[in-house]
């Protein structure tokens, strides 16, 4: 029983990393993907200002 006990720590526990690992993956694309947008617009908006020059 006890083995039984300490093979399931041992699963949660990693469970709770892999689980940390996706969140922080998530938090870093979201991130990325907002930056790019406001960039993407930001070029854009240089790009109509220096066709109306």
């Amino acid at each position: 029983m006890e083995n039984l006990i300490l093979f399931v720590n041992s699963f949660l526990s990693y469970l709770l990393v892999f689980a940390v690992s996706i969140v922080v993956a998530g938090v870093g694309a979201f991130a990325g993907y907002k930056l790019r947008m406001r960039k993407n617009a930001k070029d854009a908006m240089a790009k109509e200002q220096e066709q109306d020059s």
